[in-house]
């Protein structure tokens, strides 16, 4: 697409106005209800496709299927990264009526930074186009280790401190309680940090390592900066509130991270026969339709299989406590 710096203004502009009215709706601390999470996945949700629906009337079918192949493919990354997310609030033990404070400036965080690999990434792709064999070559790679991790629990694990985030913490020191929603404060004459500026960090560090694998695939759906840019920003819009809504649901996804492989696994192909068709060689090369349909039909399966094996384990517990209740011997015995 050729958009012209207006366009690009408007739309920065645009998703400034939306993520300031989401700070003014949380902006006082509180614990986020699941009719208040819903309703506002709900608009977040039709507001990403009505955007792409504008794509299409104004762009055409290319630009409208693309926003909507990376949309997806951003967005399911995303749900993914909340399992990490739900990890950290534990590990920081975050009380539930700030976890949405430190969910909206993470959210803030990764737009800031996404859109500086966006950048990169534009730049790096109009200089070197062997760089998709790069590209390619890592989203395999990272759906290998993706499959890995799901096999030995990667999930199930607790979150760890990186050694910047230690250091930090060493070299300003942190409250040995939270304060509110303050960043710093006061103690013993010394200025120290509060857990809440801590976790706030680990969020927006883990963001980087997830905008690794997240902007390569969106680079592998397509290549206009536009899409790129506006597909990762409203993937990230909603996440506060989709946290809150599925955050029980996560642990029943147990085939989400199979799902993904297959799609970066997918991508990362993509990406390398783009990369061949480029250099000359006569290779077929994968369309967005096709694109779109397999992402989907990936994450139907997906979703559809997880929920199955969750209920099946749930049948298979209540049976194990029925038959441990059988064999304790009754009151008086």
């Amino acid at each position: 697409m050729n958009v012209s710096p207006t366009v690009w203004l408007l739309t920065v502009a645009g998703l400034c106005v939306l993520v300031a009215v989401d700070f003014f709706i949380g902006r006082k601390p509180h614990d986020v209800s699941m009719k208040e999470a819903g309703i506002w996945t709900a608009v977040w949700v039709v507001l990403a496709a009505l955007f792409g629906v504008g794509l299409l009337v104004l762009g055409g079918g290319g630009p409208g299927g693309e926003f909507f192949a990376g949309y997806i493919t951003e967005k399911s990354l995303s749900v993914d990264n909340l399992f990490v997310f739900v990890l950290i609030m534990a590990k920081f033990a975050v009380p539930s009526q700030y976890q949405q404070r430190v969910l909206m400036v993470g959210v803030l965080v990764a737009l800031v930074l996404r859109a500086g690999f966006i950048a990169a990434g534009a730049a790096i792709i109009s200089t070197f186009s062997w760089v998709f064999y790069l590209f390619g070559a890592f989203l395999i790679w990272t759906a290998w280790k993706l499959i890995q991790d799901a096999r030995k629990g990667g999930h199930d694990e607790e979150y760890e401190e990186n050694k910047l985030l230690k250091s930090i913490e060493r070299r300003f020191g942190v409250a040995d309680r939270y304060h509110g929603t303050k960043l710093w404060i006061e103690e013993n004459g010394r200025r120290v940090m509060t857990p809440m500026l801590v976790v706030m960090l680990a969020i927006g560090m883990t963001d980087v390592l997830f905008a690794l694998d997240s902007i390569p695939a969106i680079y592998g759906l397509t290549q206009d900066p536009y899409i790129v840019f506006t597909a990762n920003a409203f993937a990230l819009m909603g996440l506060r509130q989709l946290y809150f809504l599925i955050g029980g649901l996560l642990k029943r996804l147990v085939h989400l991270s199979y799902g993904l492989s297959v799609i970066l696994g997918f991508i990362g192909v993509k990406l390398v026969l783009h990369a061949l068709h480029e250099s000359g060689v006569h290779v077929p090369e994968i369309g967005i339709p096709f694109s779109l349909a397999f992402i989907v039909l990936v994450l139907a399966v997906t979703t559809a299989t997880s929920l199955w094996a969750a209920r099946k384990q749930d049948q298979e517990g209540d049976r194990d406590q029925g038959r441990e209740e059988e064999r304790s011997p009754g009151p008086g015995v």
